[in-house]
Order: C-alpha cells, then structure tokens, then sequence
C-alpha cells in the first residue's frame, strides 16, 4: 500500500474500501473481508446508514485477523440534517457508538448546503480535543472549499468529490493542490457507467498493454494523479483486483489518452443547481 502525508502530517492510504449502496446485510462481511485482503481504509458516511455495521466488520477483523486499530483509517461524513454546532458535535459522539471507536480518522462535512460553517467549527474543536485525526470536506467546489480554508483555523485535510475517467475534475484538482487540500474520489469507476469503461478500446488497449483489468487502469489513473480512490466491490477477488495497482505505472502518452475520455461534466447531478438541495434533503 502506498500513502499520501495530509496538510497535518496524518498519513492515509491511497486506496480504500467505499461502502456506499452496498446491502446492510452484507456490510459487515464486506468489511471484514476488504481488511482481510489488505485495504486499510475503509470509508463510510452517516447517510449510508451503514455504520453499525461496519463498525461490526472493523471489530471483527481486530479480534479474528489481529490489525491493530491505528493500522485502519476509518473515515465518515456529517450529514446535512446535522450541521449546525452542538447537533454536529452529538452526531460525531454517535456516529462513534455506532462505530464501535474511540476516535475518528477523518471526518468529511458532507454537502456545503445548511449551516456547514457552525459544522466545520465543531468538527475544528473535535479535532482539537483528540477525537478525529484529520477533518475535511465533501462535494465542495472550488469557491467553497477556498472559502471555508480561508475564513477558518483548521484548513480542510480531504475535499472527497466524484471523480472518474468521465469526470476527471482537472480543475477542481487544481485547486486542491493550491490549497494543500488532498483530493478523494468517489466513484472512481463511475458506477453506474462502469460498463462502458470495461468496454472502452481506449482502456481495453491500455489494460491489455500491462497484462491488468480496464477497472484497474481507471483506478491507477487516478492514483497516479495523487487521488486518493475508494472503489467498492462485494466480491472479494475484485477487492483484490482494484487494491492491485502498484505493481504498474502508465506511460505520460497512455494518461493523455485516459484523460481524453473525460467529458468534464457529472454523471450523478448539476452540483450547482438548486435542485441539488431537494435532493439532498428527499434522497440521502
């Protein structure tokens, strides 16, 4: 496993293992197995309605695989009917319940819609009272995320936005690197499109060139590029396959022809439309 160093010196895993939309019941034994065949990051969200069970899986592999709690980073993300100060604050303390841990890795403010400021200032004195190692933000945008690193004492650690060979977020990355913000993806096989990148001639060609899966190239493009993935998979041979990406680097030529397939646009929604706020609030 390779590591990116955070604007706070904490290390985290440049793959990890994403939770998202997989089934409560087979949440745990994902868990369990994605730390068995070695992910150490494993990132979930209050809105996921998971955290139970992941902290299930987590507990699991300590007692049954002997990982030691500091070698798993354990990410998870504030929900909007949250934000605000003290219903942060009680959100994070239940959110570790639930989790079955003393601290937090990081935690993510998960939309910049409601009160995200009063938010971000409980996660700043959570972080400064020891329990959470880094904080940062999700789906923010450039002006957004240079906004709350401006006007704030701690500067966001992790900026986690979609980001995929469709939408490869070149200029928001940018940003991020100019603000010492480290970029995260989600979905960083595109989901729902996932199809159409393992049956891209571009990647295909690519793939075959290195003796690796299309989904493998994908992922190691953005690895690469110094973005942090966090593929998810119920299957524990393709755990395997997507966590198998350091074995191999693309030629500058092969990047360039990844990168032509970005259409620079999301796939999920209009991020700045305010629908987006009818649909945070009717479909987390």
């Amino acid at each position: 496993m390779e590591y990116v160093r955070l604007n706070n010196g904490v290390e985290m895993p440049m793959v990890g293992f994403g939770v998202f939309e997989i089934d409560p019941g087979q949440t745990a034994q994902c868990v369990y197995d994605a730390l068995e065949v070695g992910y150490r990051l494993i990132d979930t969200a209050q809105a996921y309605y998971n955290e139970e069970q992941v902290g299930e899986g987590i507990g699991r592999a300590m007692r049954e695989l002997g990982i030691a709690r500091e070698d798993i980073f354990v990410t998870t993300k504030v929900w909007v009917t949250e934000f605000g100060y003290e219903r942060t604050r009680a959100s994070v303390e239940e959110s570790l319940r639930k989790l079955r841990l003393d601290y937090l890795d990081l935690v993510l403010v998960h939309q910049c819609l409601s009160d995200y400021y009063g938010a971000w200032h409980a996660l700043e004195d959570l972080y400064d009272e020891g329990k959470i190692r880094a904080i940062g933000v999700s789906n923010f945008s450039a002006e957004r995320m240079a906004d709350i690193a401006t006007f704030n004492r701690v500067v966001p650690a992790v900026n986690q936005v979609e980001t995929h060979l469709f939408f490869q977020q070149h200029s928001l990355h940018g940003w991020m690197e100019k603000y010492g913000v480290q970029h995260e993806a989600w979905g960083p096989l595109a989901q729902h499109r996932l199809g159409e990148i393992l049956a891209s001639p571009v990647v295909c060609a690519i793939a075959e060139a290195h003796g690796k899966m299309p989904a493998q190239v994908a992922l190691r493009q953005h690895v690469q590029r110094g973005i942090v993935v966090i593929p998810k998979s119920a299957h524990k041979e393709r755990m395997r396959q997507n966590l198998d990406l350091f074995d191999f680097e693309l030629t500058e030529d092969e990047m360039e022809r990844l990168r032509s397939l970005d259409e620079d646009r999301s796939i999920w929604a209009e991020y700045d439309d305010p629908m987006i706020v009818r649909y945070a609030m009717t479909e987390e």
